[in-house]
């Protein structure tokens, strides 16, 4: 089954939404907010739970960063707008000063790719010396290296492989690497790996899991293993997923351009086009970040609990239900609880080793 419509609208920018919701809290900041302004505010976080979920987290990030400091050069106060006597910026300075105070990770520096060449070998006039030339090079052209890389949970590594290629492996992740001068084959054995190829036409890069190959040849893409699915997402290049063969014949392969996210589940295959910028947020986690799109609370969970040992735990069926859109940070899951409790109708129960989330 293969779906390739856009999604209806896309996905919106998180970062103009939060451009929007600091606009939004810097006029209610200023000196002529009224109660129209209320009402358009109102109107505005009732349209969209990313609209709802940007402001809370904005609030809640400009609060803890120090307003004061900010907007009334290093004054402290406890809580609350600084008194406009020591500090009235303008309202575009203010929503500038807001969206600096969430921080962000740096995105993982990719080094830039080393290419070997192949060796070159001289011309030798004996007979017996090109029989000794010939079956070295035969034995470089098949030998074949073996190395496995692993990270643990809550670790992102980025580690450069021999051909070139640099990959970037997620939390609690695992990959195996057989390269030779005729093939490159990798073996993802859990988690996440995003792949920055080196381009080599004559070595196909390929990437196994389940039964599935991923096949490219100078691209960016990245493929995820978990118990009941496999999901391949390129934002470069052009990737073909291949299946498994049931009976004599092989299913046809899928093409994935730029901006393709591929799920497998059960054997069947979805696929649906977005755009490289809204399918690169979904690698977002290289920065510390978590996107979602209109998600299940029990989706979000799920992606907190792949980076985390603290885990969060859904009580009952509503509260699983509840829809999500926004950016989070995939080490705060603490701050993203905060915010449920402050915007949705949940309860958390912190417990040692999980956050137990209920509807209130």
């Amino acid at each position: 089954m293969h779906d390739t419509k856009g999604t209806e609208g896309g996905i919106r920018d998180s970062l103009a939404i939060e451009q929007e919701a600091a606009d939004w809290l810097a006029r209610q900041d200023g000196p002529n907010w009224s109660q129209a302004d209320q009402q358009a505010l109102a109107q505005w976080l009732q349209a969209k739970t990313a609209h709802r979920v940007a402001w809370l987290r904005l609030q809640a990030a400009w609060q803890e960063c120090g307003r004061l400091q900010a907007l009334a050069a290093g004054q402290q106060a406890p809580s609350g707008p600084p008194p406009r006597s020591l500090a009235a910026p303008s309202s575009t300075a203010r929503s500038e000063q807001m969206l600096h105070a969430l921080a962000h990770q740096p995105r993982i520096r990719r080094p830039s790719a080393v290419r070997r060449r192949f060796p070159r070998f001289a011309a030798v006039a004996v007979l017996a010396a090109c029989a000794v030339a010939a079956s070295w090079s035969w034995h470089a052209q098949t030998k074949i290296t073996t190395h496995a890389y692993a990270t643990v949970l809550g670790e992102i590594r980025s580690q450069g492989l021999e051909d070139g290629t640099q990959a970037t492996l997620g939390s609690d992740s695992g990959i195996v690497a057989r390269l030779s001068r005729r093939s490159r084959a990798i073996e993802l054995v859990r988690g996440e790996t995003i792949f920055d190829v080196a381009k080599d036409p004559k070595r196909p890069f390929r990437v196994s899991a389940d039964g599935y190959e991923a096949v490219a040849v100078g691209t960016r893409f990245s493929v995820r293993r978990s118990p009941d699915a496999l999901r391949v997402v390129v934002t470069e290049g052009t990737v073909r997923l291949e299946t498994p063969a049931h009976g004599r014949e092989a299913p046809p392969s899928v093409l994935l351009p730029a901006g393709s996210v591929a799920l497998v589940e059960h054997g069947n295959v979805l696929v649906r086009s977005l755009s490289v910028a809204d399918a690169s947020r979904l690698l977002d986690w290289t920065n510390g970040l978590l996107a979602f799109h209109d998600a299940t609370l029990a989706e979000v969970a799920a992606e907190f609990n792949r980076y985390n040992a603290r885990k969060l735990v859904i009580g009952d069926p509503q509260t699983a239900a509840l829809r999500i859109g926004g950016s989070f940070r995939w080490d705060n899951a603490a701050g993203f609880v905060r915010l449920l409790e402050a915007g949705f109708p949940v309860r958390a129960q912190a417990e040692a080793d999980r956050i137990l989330l209920h509807a209130d």
